[in-house]
């Protein structure tokens, strides 16, 4: 069960204690497989104990100076299963703010599987996904935007996306969150002043000058809200679809960004009948490659079901590179292709690069004054300008190398309540209504930004917040 938590961050210090109603848990902390080493953590009021009755070295781990490490036999009764190092980390000062011990062991499947399972039979409980950082954020160690940053980090693919992670668990997305809130907070407390004591004489400032602070505090907001699709692109890639008629050379592009064979190419027609997606990191930016089934007419039942999902693909596509066979004519390529990309893209061309392909073939004159890229997945030729070409389509879709802060769609949320709020409240002020309308509303928003970094224990925004993670994270 989830603590209730009163208030963000700055006031959970009653918590930085051990929980007494907090039990203690133990689960694998590294990744599952075989390797040199592997750690299991127990965390929780009898950390320490639990380790008393699994660890046997010159001294209990229940008297081990806090933050060493200790070399003994980690023991089932009398039956020793490893050698390890065992070190007892004691709260407040660990990762989750409570007593906290780590088990480094060999890193045998088996090996680790059996520590876990004595560590269990001693007193724990094996812990849900997520719980370890859950408990940092509940005895204030950090903050929900720095809890999320510690997925981010893990999953990051790409330098940017790392340092957008390491900056955000830094606490730069909240510190400017932070000021959002302020700003807020010292609003509606100047608006609630001349509500609550009228006998004091408190009169609020004119409205000019509530509307310029709103402003100011609407404009932060703003400028959080458009870095929405830049996290996005860090956290999911760019989604790059491969597209065109049958033979025009698709999957060899793919395999050429990838630098290997990652996808079947052969002369016959239809070879590709599924999606293929792959992860590159294009100068710090991760792009989804999608390859996908060449369009045609087609009898095979295989073949057009792999069309129809080349269809699906277009939908969700960031950007459509359209593949055509350049030593073919015009009328030789299917009209498909071109009304499937039209439909598809016709609001948006800059959604889309058209490529002319076997450029190391002779042109055909059909496409003599076309200004589509010229490439050759033989020879490579044009691939490096091809190359700039996507990252300047990307750029214009609000990446930037130079931006660290990167908001999630939980973020995004929150911040469109709460400018909808504030922007209620900003008509009120207008419109010289009674200030109580506002202040709901100024309310609202605040409550909206609070949920980013962390409000009140709602336990369904931490559910879903620490679920994301893996067991022993």
């Amino acid at each position: 069960m989830h603590r209730s938590v009163e208030g963000s961050v700055e006031r959970r210090e009653d918590l930085t204690a051990p929980a007494a109603d907090l039990d203690t848990i133990a689960a694998i902390s590294s990744p599952a497989g075989e390797g040199a080493i592997a750690l299991i953590r127990i965390s929780g009021p009898d950390a320490p104990v639990i380790a008393d009755h699994v660890y046997r070295g010159k001294h209990r781990p229940s008297d081990f100076q806090t933050h060493v490490q200790h070399f003994g036999e980690l023991v089932d009764g009398e039956r020793v299963i490893d050698q390890v190092m065992l070190s007892v980390h004691r709260a407040p000062h660990s990762y989750t703010g409570e007593n906290l011990v780590e088990i480094s062991c060999h890193g045998g499947i088996l090996v680790t599987a059996r520590v876990l399972e004595v560590c269990l039979r001693a007193g724990a409980r094996a812990a849900r996904p997520g719980e370890f950082s859950e408990r940092a954020y509940l005895h204030g160690k950090m903050d929900l935007t720095q809890a999320e940053a510690v997925i981010d980090l893990i999953r990051a693919q790409t330098d940017l996306a790392l340092r957008a992670a390491t900056e955000q668990l830094q606490g730069r997305l909240a510190d400017q969150v932070k000021r959002i809130r302020d700003g807020l907070v010292d609003l509606l407390a100047h608006v609630e002043a001349a509500i609550d004591f009228p006998e004091e004489d408190i009169a609020p400032d004119d409205t000019e000058r509530l509307r310029t602070r709103a402003e100011e505090i609407r404009a932060g907001m703003t400028a959080l809200l458009a870095t929405a699709e830049h996290g996005r692109i860090l956290r999911e890639g760019v989604r790059i679809v491969i597209y065109g008629a049958t033979n025009a050379g698709k999957s060899s592009l793919l395999n050429r960004l990838l630098g290997y064979d990652r996808a079947i190419v052969s002369p016959i027609p239809g070879t590709t009948r599924d999606t293929i997606e792959e992860v590159i990191n294009m100068r710090g930016i991760p792009v989804r490659l999608l390859d996908t089934a060449g369009v045609r007419d087609s009898s095979d039942e295989l073949e057009r079901a792999g069309i129809t999902r080349t269809e699906k693909s277009l939908e969700t596509a960031d950007l459509i590179l359209h593949v055509i066979d350049a030593s073919a004519s015009r009328s030789s390529v299917r009209r498909s292709t071109f009304d499937v990309q039209r439909s598809t893209f016709a609001s948006d061309p800059a959604r889309e690069i058209l490529l002319l392909n076997k450029s190391d073939l002779p042109e055909h004159p059909d496409w003599r004054e076309s200004e589509a890229l010229r490439i050759s997945c033989v020879t490579e030729t044009g691939l490096d300008g091809f190359e700039d070409a996507i990252l300047e389509r990307i750029a214009g879709q609000h990446v930037q190398s130079e931006s660290s802060v990167a908001i999630n769609a939980r973020h995004r949320d929150c911040l469109r309540r709460a400018l909808e709020a504030c922007d209620r409240a900003n008509a009120t002020f207008t419109a010289n209504y009674s200030p109580e309308y506002a202040a709901l509303d100024l309310r609202a928003a605040l409550g909206a930004v609070t949920e980013i970094i962390g409000s009140a224990g709602d336990d369904a925004i931490l559910d879903s917040v620490f679920a994301q993670f893996c067991i022993g994270k």
